[in-house]
């Protein structure tokens, strides 16, 4: 067990549907903090847009989202829950990424079962690996015993169906994940359907602006489902990206960046503790 893993189970034991933004840097979980939300996520398909500049195609690895998670852990204190997209490799490799990511201060992780390389969940010609691999995989992650949250997800019903995802997804909880992620599911009839047939199972879905047919559900309303945790991975980075489109205009149509809407210098630097930082530097001069 982890002091970052055991702050996750803390907060996933109380009541509710449990809200966990994106974020992908510093600056951004720094922000996330502030806004005070209990736990925040890294996306595989995020960490692959600001780390590569790449697509989510299977080009981003367990290492490089742990070295970018580690800016995040460094400057928060809040649980982090991080994309371990296949494992990257078998069940021996999905159990290597478990250790590396508790190492390193990651207090949870979400698998799932496309082959490798994966691509991002809401794109067509996805497939996915044989049941019985993935469940060993989520059994090698669960046994590696970090004491990490484990979330396993399957991405077979856009493949197999949705009562072939319900299976595999009950097989995961029974391999002993803590959660289960149906990838696709986040509409409140299919919720009904999958929280009826998994009773006992704790549920997290995707909010996702990859999905082109996303109608949100409150957190109160997918609580009613047995949904712990709502993921809200891609649309921190979507709204960056839409005000740096905005502010870059401005610049070369405007000459400058007066008239964009934006923190001042001074709310950034007291964001990233420079008013604390020169009180110490004063105290030891």
């Amino acid at each position: 067990m982890t002091v970052s893993s055991d702050r996750l189970r803390t907060v996933l034991a109380e009541p509710g549907c449990v809200q966990a933004p994106g974020c992908y840097d510093a600056v951004s979980a720094l922000l996330l903090a502030r806004a005070g939300f209990s736990v925040a996520h890294f996306s595989g398909a995020i960490a692959s847009a600001v780390t590569l500049g790449l697509p989510d195609l299977g080009y981003i690895h367990g290492s490089q989202i742990a070295e970018a998670a580690q800016r995040i852990t460094s400057v928060i204190d809040l649980p982090l829950i991080a994309d371990a997209d296949t494992g990257y490799g078998n069940a021996l490799h999905a159990r290597r990424t478990v250790e590396h990511y508790a190492h390193i201060g990651i207090a949870g992780l979400h698998i799932e079962d496309q082959i490798n390389p994966k691509r991002c969940g809401h794109m067509a010609g996805k497939e996915v690996i044989d049941q019985a691999e993935a469940v060993q995989k989520v059994r090698a992650v669960v046994e590696a015993d970090t004491g990490l949250v484990v979330i396993a997800r399957t991405d077979a019903m856009s493949v197999l169906g949705l009562d072939a995802a319900i299976d595999r997804a009950g097989e995961f909880a029974a391999a002993g994940a803590d959660l289960v992620f149906i990838e696709g599911v986040t509409d409140a009839q299919r919720l009904a359907t999958v929280h009826a047939a998994l009773p006992n199972a704790e549920l997290m879905v995707n909010v996702s602006e990859a999905d082109p047919h996303l109608k949100p559900l409150t957190p109160a309303q997918l609580a009613e489902f047995g949904v712990k945790v709502a993921l809200y991975p891609v649309a921190p980075l979507l709204a960056a990206a839409q005000a740096l489109t905005g502010l870059y205009q401005a610049i070369a149509t405007q000459g400058s960046a007066q008239s964009v809407d934006k923190l001042t210098w001074d709310e950034l630097t007291s964001l990233l503790g420079q008013p604390e930082l020169l009180s110490l530097e004063e105290r030891y001069s």
